[in-house]
């Protein structure tokens, strides 16, 4: 297992938290491989009823580490460990909290979007830079987001690349509250062990209730990444992309 992911449990509440602050948390393929595993081994244990991802280093995640993406090319593949993530957490039957201190961008956006209940700092701030680098929305987001936010919420933060601090966030439903940095992730853990309290089946029960098709959001990952890989390959993209890393 990646030690940029660092996996704890409290009774029936498992934490998963990127811990690779000195890249802004950005994701590579084996820390999706990690998380994807953390969370496989608790939805098997009945003794953890509510995943909880957390940031480090006033960092929630600056998304994908596109250099590890490329120079692997396992963003495209199907198989890869981002798509099995991604439809991993769209299926999860426990319940999934967020506690974002700091910067979400891309996935630490649109992972979001899967989480039963979002909490965040002040000071934290979203954006999704999808169409700046001549690509499309991932994660399921193009389905998820606009029934989360509306049209057009979805549409300034998915398209325009709006970014979105706290309160902005908090108005269009993308979170549940803003606390302070100081008490976040108690106030997170609170809320997680409220959640683990409830009796398990009934949780899980009326969660399915709530979001509905899955399998809907799983093939929407599908065609997102298809568009994906197409748009990567395109002139626009490979100039976008081009810049992105002469100015990083």
């Amino acid at each position: 297992m990646s030690d940029l992911i660092e996996i704890a449990r409290d009774g029936a509440v498992q934490t998963i938290r990127f811990n690779r602050p000195d890249k802004k948390n950005a994701i590579t393929g084996d820390m999706y491989a990690a998380i994807s595993a953390a969370l496989t081994a608790a939805e098997a244990d009945a003794g953890v009823r509510v995943h909880v991802l957390f940031g480090s280093g006033g960092v929630f995640t600056a998304g994908n580490d596109l250099a590890d993406f490329l120079r692997s090319g396992s963003i495209l593949a199907d198989s890869g460990n981002i798509t099995r993530f991604l439809k991993l957490v769209a299926g999860l039957e426990k319940p999934l909290i967020a506690g974002v201190d700091g910067l979400a961008v891309g996935v630490g956006t649109t992972l979001l979007m899967h989480c039963d209940m979002v909490y965040a700092s002040p000071t934290s701030w979203f954006q999704t830079p999808f169409t700046a680098l001549g690509l499309v929305p991932e994660a399921g987001s193009s389905l998820i987001g606009p029934r989360i936010m509306g049209h057009a919420f979805a549409f300034e933060l998915l398209v325009a690349g709006g970014k979105f601090s706290a309160e902005k966030a908090l108005m269009s439903g993308l979170l549940n509250s803003v606390i302070p940095s100081e008490a976040l992730e108690a106030e997170t853990m609170k809320a997680a062990a409220r959640l683990a309290g409830l009796p398990p089946e009934a949780v899980k029960i009326s969660k399915r209730l709530l979001k509905g098709d899955a399998a809907a959001v799983a093939q929407r990952i599908d065609d997102e990444v298809a568009l994906f890989a197409e748009r990567l390959h395109s002139e626009e993209a490979q100039a976008a992309v081009r810049a992105f890393f002469q100015r990083s």
